[in-house]
Protein backbone atom coordinates (compact mmCIF):
# COMPACT_ATOMS: atom_id res chain seq x y z
CA UNK A 1 0.00 0.00 0.00
CA UNK A 2 1.46 3.45 -1.12
CA UNK A 3 0.97 6.46 1.41
CA UNK A 4 -0.88 7.89 -1.14
CA UNK A 5 -3.54 4.87 -0.70
CA UNK A 6 -3.03 4.69 3.26
CA UNK A 7 -3.93 8.28 3.46
CA UNK A 8 -6.90 8.54 0.77
CA UNK A 9 -8.82 5.89 3.34
CA UNK A 10 -9.44 9.22 5.11
CA UNK A 11 -11.75 11.24 4.37
CA UNK A 12 -11.15 14.07 6.94
CA UNK A 13 -7.33 14.52 5.56
CA UNK A 14 -9.02 15.99 2.08
CA UNK A 15 -10.14 19.54 4.13
CA UNK A 16 -7.93 19.12 6.97
CA UNK A 17 -4.40 18.86 8.34
CA UNK A 18 -5.54 16.47 11.10
CA UNK A 19 -2.84 16.93 13.62
CA UNK A 20 -5.06 15.86 16.61
CA UNK A 21 -4.73 11.93 16.79
CA UNK A 22 -3.79 12.53 20.61
CA UNK A 23 -7.46 13.03 21.06
CA UNK A 24 -9.25 10.92 19.02
CA UNK A 25 -7.10 10.02 15.43
CA UNK A 26 -9.17 10.30 11.93
CA UNK A 27 -12.06 8.21 11.23
CA UNK A 28 -11.53 5.55 8.07
CA UNK A 29 -13.83 5.10 5.41
CA UNK A 30 -13.84 0.92 6.11
CA UNK A 31 -14.17 1.88 9.25
CA UNK A 32 -17.42 3.65 9.45
CA UNK A 33 -18.68 1.31 6.83
CA UNK A 34 -18.24 -1.98 8.62
CA UNK A 35 -19.93 -0.12 12.03
CA UNK A 36 -22.86 1.11 9.78
CA UNK A 37 -23.33 -2.77 8.18
CA UNK A 38 -23.50 -4.09 11.97
CA UNK A 39 -26.21 -1.20 12.84
CA UNK A 40 -28.33 -2.42 9.24
CA UNK A 41 -27.89 -5.85 10.46
CA UNK A 42 -28.85 -5.11 13.79
CA UNK A 43 -32.30 -3.33 12.73
CA UNK A 44 -33.10 -5.95 9.93
CA UNK A 45 -32.42 -8.78 12.25
CA UNK A 46 -32.23 -8.09 15.46
CA UNK A 47 -30.25 -8.28 18.23
CA UNK A 48 -30.78 -11.84 19.80
CA UNK A 49 -30.38 -15.60 18.98
CA UNK A 50 -27.34 -17.87 18.86
CA UNK A 51 -26.00 -16.98 15.08
CA UNK A 52 -25.77 -13.17 16.65
CA UNK A 53 -24.01 -14.06 20.15
CA UNK A 54 -21.51 -16.26 18.30
CA UNK A 55 -21.18 -12.96 16.09
CA UNK A 56 -20.30 -10.39 18.42
CA UNK A 57 -17.86 -13.39 20.54
CA UNK A 58 -16.30 -13.41 17.03
CA UNK A 59 -15.54 -10.00 16.46
CA UNK A 60 -14.94 -9.89 20.82
CA UNK A 61 -12.21 -12.29 19.58
CA UNK A 62 -11.08 -10.66 16.43
CA UNK A 63 -10.74 -6.84 18.05
CA UNK A 64 -8.52 -8.87 21.14
CA UNK A 65 -5.85 -10.14 18.48
CA UNK A 66 -5.32 -7.15 17.41
CA UNK A 67 -4.99 -5.24 20.03
CA UNK A 68 -2.64 -7.67 21.42
CA UNK A 69 -0.75 -6.86 18.12
CA UNK A 70 0.01 -3.40 18.90
CA UNK A 71 1.23 -4.07 21.95
CA UNK A 72 3.73 -7.02 20.60
CA UNK A 73 1.50 -9.58 23.61
CA UNK A 74 -0.66 -12.57 23.49
CA UNK A 75 -4.28 -12.10 22.89
CA UNK A 76 -4.98 -13.99 26.44
CA UNK A 77 -3.38 -11.45 28.56
CA UNK A 78 -5.54 -8.70 27.12
CA UNK A 79 -8.64 -7.28 28.37
CA UNK A 80 -11.07 -5.36 26.10
CA UNK A 81 -11.75 -1.67 28.04
CA UNK A 82 -13.68 1.48 26.82
CA UNK A 83 -10.37 3.72 28.02
CA UNK A 84 -7.36 3.84 29.42
CA UNK A 85 -8.94 5.99 32.23
CA UNK A 86 -10.69 1.83 32.74
CA UNK A 87 -8.01 -0.02 32.50
CA UNK A 88 -6.02 2.38 35.10
CA UNK A 89 -8.90 1.68 37.91
CA UNK A 90 -9.45 -1.98 37.18
CA UNK A 91 -5.67 -2.42 37.94
CA UNK A 92 -5.74 0.19 41.05
CA UNK A 93 -8.70 -1.50 42.29
CA UNK A 94 -7.62 -5.40 41.73
CA UNK A 95 -4.28 -4.51 43.79
CA UNK A 96 -6.45 -3.27 46.53
CA UNK A 97 -4.64 -0.45 46.77
CA UNK A 98 -5.74 2.12 49.41
CA UNK A 99 -4.44 4.42 52.21
CA UNK A 100 -1.63 2.26 53.49
CA UNK A 101 0.00 2.05 50.05
CA UNK A 102 2.42 4.57 47.87
CA UNK A 103 2.31 5.27 44.37
CA UNK A 104 5.04 6.98 42.47
CA UNK A 105 3.78 9.39 39.51
CA UNK A 106 5.33 11.82 37.50
CA UNK A 107 3.28 15.42 37.43
CA UNK A 108 2.75 15.26 33.90
CA UNK A 109 -0.38 12.45 33.91
CA UNK A 110 -3.22 12.80 32.00
CA UNK A 111 -6.19 11.89 34.77
CA UNK A 112 -7.52 9.22 33.22
CA UNK A 113 -4.36 8.08 35.03
CA UNK A 114 -4.32 10.71 38.05
CA UNK A 115 -7.99 10.29 38.74
CA UNK A 116 -7.83 6.68 39.34
CA UNK A 117 -5.13 6.63 41.48
CA UNK A 118 -6.39 9.84 43.80
CA UNK A 119 -9.84 7.82 43.89
CA UNK A 120 -8.30 4.65 45.10
CA UNK A 121 -7.02 6.72 48.47
CA UNK A 122 -3.34 5.42 48.06
CA UNK A 123 -0.19 8.40 49.08
CA UNK A 124 0.67 9.41 46.06
CA UNK A 125 4.33 10.62 45.41
CA UNK A 126 5.39 12.77 42.40
CA UNK A 127 8.16 12.74 40.80
CA UNK A 128 10.16 15.14 37.86
CA UNK A 129 9.45 13.45 34.53
CA UNK A 130 12.27 11.38 33.88
CA UNK A 131 13.36 8.07 35.30
CA UNK A 132 16.63 9.02 37.96
CA UNK A 133 13.58 11.26 39.53
CA UNK A 134 11.05 8.49 39.65
CA UNK A 135 13.35 5.54 40.97
CA UNK A 136 14.82 8.07 43.38
CA UNK A 137 11.26 8.13 45.01
CA UNK A 138 10.60 4.97 45.19
CA UNK A 139 10.64 3.48 49.17
CA UNK A 140 9.94 0.02 50.54
CA UNK A 141 6.69 1.49 50.54
CA UNK A 142 6.11 1.89 47.29
CA UNK A 143 3.27 -0.54 45.61
CA UNK A 144 3.32 0.61 42.35
CA UNK A 145 4.85 3.21 39.88
CA UNK A 146 2.10 3.95 37.16
CA UNK A 147 3.20 6.60 34.46
CA UNK A 148 3.16 6.96 30.59
CA UNK A 149 5.19 5.38 27.92
CA UNK A 150 5.22 8.74 26.28
CA UNK A 151 3.81 12.05 28.30
CA UNK A 152 0.45 13.67 26.83
CA UNK A 153 2.20 16.74 27.53
CA UNK A 154 6.51 16.93 26.37
CA UNK A 155 6.02 14.12 24.61
CA UNK A 156 9.18 13.16 26.20
CA UNK A 157 9.34 8.90 26.25
CA UNK A 158 10.20 7.57 29.63
CA UNK A 159 12.57 4.29 29.58
CA UNK A 160 10.10 2.48 31.90
CA UNK A 161 11.76 -0.63 31.02
CA UNK A 162 14.96 0.59 33.04
CA UNK A 163 12.53 1.61 36.29
CA UNK A 164 10.61 -1.33 36.34
CA UNK A 165 14.00 -3.48 36.45
CA UNK A 166 15.53 -0.95 38.73
CA UNK A 167 12.88 -0.57 41.07
CA UNK A 168 11.86 -3.82 41.44
CA UNK A 169 8.35 -2.49 41.71
CA UNK A 170 5.30 -2.98 39.83
CA UNK A 171 4.68 -0.81 36.42
CA UNK A 172 1.55 0.70 35.39
CA UNK A 173 1.35 1.68 31.36
CA UNK A 174 -0.12 4.44 30.70
CA UNK A 175 0.12 3.51 27.03
CA UNK A 176 -2.63 6.36 25.70
CA UNK A 177 0.45 8.09 23.50
CA UNK A 178 2.32 5.26 22.36
CA UNK A 179 0.59 2.43 21.35
CA UNK A 180 -0.32 2.57 17.94
CA UNK A 181 2.24 5.75 17.57
CA UNK A 182 5.40 4.12 17.75
CA UNK A 183 7.11 0.25 18.19
CA UNK A 184 5.64 -1.14 21.69
CA UNK A 185 6.77 -4.45 22.88
CA UNK A 186 4.59 -4.25 26.68
CA UNK A 187 5.77 -7.89 27.96
CA UNK A 188 8.27 -6.75 30.81
CA UNK A 189 5.50 -4.56 32.42
CA UNK A 190 2.87 -5.39 34.49
CA UNK A 191 0.10 -3.62 32.93
CA UNK A 192 0.17 -1.47 29.75
CA UNK A 193 -3.29 0.41 28.46
CA UNK A 194 -4.44 0.92 25.00
CA UNK A 195 -6.75 3.77 24.20
CA UNK A 196 -8.13 2.38 20.45
CA UNK A 197 -9.59 5.84 19.49
CA UNK A 198 -6.24 7.56 19.26
CA UNK A 199 -3.38 6.11 17.28
CA UNK A 200 -5.49 3.53 16.06
CA UNK A 201 -8.24 5.72 14.72
CA UNK A 202 -11.06 2.69 16.23
CA UNK A 203 -14.15 4.41 17.23
CA UNK A 204 -15.20 5.72 20.63
CA UNK A 205 -15.17 4.45 23.73
CA UNK A 206 -12.38 1.29 22.76
CA UNK A 207 -9.48 0.15 24.36
CA UNK A 208 -7.57 -2.74 26.08
CA UNK A 209 -5.81 -3.38 28.94
CA UNK A 210 -2.58 -5.80 28.88
CA UNK A 211 -1.66 -8.00 32.47
CA UNK A 212 0.93 -9.58 32.32
CA UNK A 213 0.28 -12.05 35.13
CA UNK A 214 -4.31 -12.15 35.32
CA UNK A 215 -4.53 -14.24 38.35
CA UNK A 216 -2.40 -11.58 40.74
CA UNK A 217 -5.22 -9.08 40.23
CA UNK A 218 -8.61 -9.53 41.43
CA UNK A 219 -11.43 -9.01 39.67
CA UNK A 220 -13.22 -5.98 41.55
CA UNK A 221 -15.94 -4.90 39.27
CA UNK A 222 -16.98 -8.05 37.27
CA UNK A 223 -19.46 -7.37 34.13
CA UNK A 224 -20.91 -10.69 32.98
CA UNK A 225 -18.60 -11.47 30.53
CA UNK A 226 -15.66 -11.97 33.51
CA UNK A 227 -17.19 -15.16 34.52
CA UNK A 228 -17.01 -18.42 32.52
CA UNK A 229 -19.74 -19.97 35.94
CA UNK A 230 -21.09 -18.59 38.13
CA UNK A 231 -23.85 -20.01 40.63
CA UNK A 232 -27.25 -18.10 42.15
CA UNK A 233 -25.14 -16.72 45.25
CA UNK A 234 -23.11 -14.25 42.89
CA UNK A 235 -19.85 -16.72 43.31
CA UNK A 236 -18.08 -17.13 40.05
CA UNK A 237 -15.53 -18.66 38.01
CA UNK A 238 -13.24 -16.37 36.41
CA UNK A 239 -12.73 -16.31 32.66
CA UNK A 240 -9.31 -17.33 31.49
CA UNK A 241 -6.50 -14.75 31.38
CA UNK A 242 -7.23 -11.48 31.26
CA UNK A 243 -10.82 -11.64 29.71
CA UNK A 244 -11.97 -11.68 33.23
CA UNK A 245 -11.14 -8.16 33.43
CA UNK A 246 -13.01 -6.64 30.60
CA UNK A 247 -15.19 -3.24 30.94
CA UNK A 248 -18.45 -4.80 29.76
CA UNK A 249 -20.41 -5.55 26.55
CA UNK A 250 -19.82 -3.86 23.37
CA UNK A 251 -21.77 -2.86 20.98
CA UNK A 252 -21.58 -5.14 17.75
CA UNK A 253 -21.22 -1.51 15.52
CA UNK A 254 -18.21 -0.60 17.81
CA UNK A 255 -16.90 -3.30 17.68
CA UNK A 256 -17.05 -4.43 14.24
CA UNK A 257 -15.47 -0.66 13.38
CA UNK A 258 -12.36 -1.24 15.87
CA UNK A 259 -11.78 -4.70 14.00
CA UNK A 260 -12.09 -3.00 10.72
CA UNK A 261 -9.57 0.25 11.42
CA UNK A 262 -6.99 -1.81 13.49
CA UNK A 263 -6.85 -3.08 9.82
CA UNK A 264 -6.00 0.32 7.84
CA UNK A 265 -2.43 0.90 9.43
CA UNK A 266 0.26 -0.42 6.43
CA UNK A 267 3.11 -1.85 7.76
CA UNK A 268 5.67 1.25 7.37
CA UNK A 269 3.40 3.31 9.94
CA UNK A 270 5.93 3.49 12.71
CA UNK A 271 8.75 4.56 10.67
CA UNK A 272 6.83 6.93 8.70
CA UNK A 273 5.25 8.61 11.65
CA UNK A 274 8.70 9.74 13.27
CA UNK A 275 9.67 10.47 10.04
CA UNK A 276 7.06 12.96 9.92
CA UNK A 277 7.11 14.14 13.83
CA UNK A 278 10.64 14.50 12.64
CA UNK A 279 9.73 17.44 9.90
CA UNK A 280 7.89 18.79 11.88
CA UNK A 281 10.20 20.00 14.40
CA UNK A 282 12.33 20.68 10.99
CA UNK A 283 9.15 23.43 10.35
CA UNK A 284 8.70 24.17 13.50
CA UNK A 285 12.37 25.15 14.50
CA UNK A 286 12.87 29.14 15.20
CA UNK A 287 9.50 30.15 15.43
CA UNK A 288 8.19 28.36 18.46
CA UNK A 289 10.30 26.65 21.84
CA UNK A 290 9.74 22.88 20.81
CA UNK A 291 9.67 21.20 24.47
CA UNK A 292 9.57 17.75 23.02
CA UNK A 293 12.74 16.25 23.06
CA UNK A 294 13.81 15.10 19.26
CA UNK A 295 13.07 11.19 18.42
CA UNK A 296 11.26 11.09 21.29
CA UNK A 297 7.76 10.35 19.69
CA UNK A 298 5.22 11.17 17.48
CA UNK A 299 3.95 14.46 19.22
CA UNK A 300 5.28 17.65 18.99
CA UNK A 301 4.86 20.40 22.25
CA UNK A 302 5.73 23.76 21.50
CA UNK A 303 5.47 27.32 23.54
CA UNK A 304 3.97 29.64 20.91
CA UNK A 305 5.13 33.77 21.23
CA UNK A 306 1.42 34.39 21.57
CA UNK A 307 -1.65 32.86 23.34
CA UNK A 308 -2.04 29.41 22.90
CA UNK A 309 -5.77 29.73 23.27
CA UNK A 310 -5.77 31.93 20.08
CA UNK A 311 -3.59 30.33 18.12
CA UNK A 312 -5.15 27.69 17.96
CA UNK A 313 -8.62 28.72 17.07
CA UNK A 314 -6.57 30.71 14.20
CA UNK A 315 -4.88 27.03 13.05
CA UNK A 316 -8.75 25.91 13.03
CA UNK A 317 -10.14 28.77 10.91
CA UNK A 318 -7.25 27.88 8.65
CA UNK A 319 -8.11 23.78 8.47
CA UNK A 320 -5.42 22.66 10.54
CA UNK A 321 -6.41 21.13 13.91
CA UNK A 322 -3.97 20.82 16.73
CA UNK A 323 -4.35 20.80 20.67
CA UNK A 324 -4.04 22.95 23.46
CA UNK A 325 -2.63 22.17 26.50
CA UNK A 326 -4.49 24.10 29.15
CA UNK A 327 -2.77 25.86 31.90
CA UNK A 328 0.62 24.98 30.64
CA UNK A 329 1.16 27.42 27.75
CA UNK A 330 1.65 24.91 25.25
CA UNK A 331 0.38 23.92 21.80
CA UNK A 332 0.14 19.66 20.70
CA UNK A 333 0.86 18.67 17.08
CA UNK A 334 0.10 14.62 17.05
CA UNK A 335 2.21 13.38 13.38
CA UNK A 336 0.53 10.13 12.44
CA UNK A 337 2.18 7.93 9.63
CA UNK A 338 -1.14 9.53 7.69
CA UNK A 339 0.24 13.01 7.81
CA UNK A 340 1.47 14.90 4.62
CA UNK A 341 3.78 17.37 3.87
CA UNK A 342 1.54 19.62 2.82
CA UNK A 343 -0.60 19.22 6.13
CA UNK A 344 3.06 20.17 7.78
CA UNK A 345 3.77 23.48 6.06
CA UNK A 346 -0.05 24.87 6.44
CA UNK A 347 0.73 23.81 10.48
CA UNK A 348 4.50 25.93 9.94
CA UNK A 349 2.77 28.86 8.04
CA UNK A 350 0.10 29.38 10.39
CA UNK A 351 2.11 29.45 13.16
Amino acid sequence: MTFEEARAQFPVLERYAYLNAGTNGPLARSTVAAALAEIERDLADGRTGMPWVEHVLELRKRARAGLAAVVGVDPLHVALTDSTTRGCATVLAGLDIGADDEVVMTGDEHFGLTGPVFASGARVVLAEADEEAILAAVTPRTRLVATSHVLWTTGRRLDLLRVREESGVPVLVDGAQSAGAIEVDATPFDFYTVSAQKWLCAPEPTGALYVRDPDRLRVRSPGYLAQSSYLPTGEFVPKEGAARFDSGWTGTPTLAGLVAALATHPEWRYERAAETAARCRELLAGKVEIVTPPGHSTLVSFRPGGDPTELVTALQERGVLVRELPGRNLVRASCGWWTSEDDLQRLAAGV
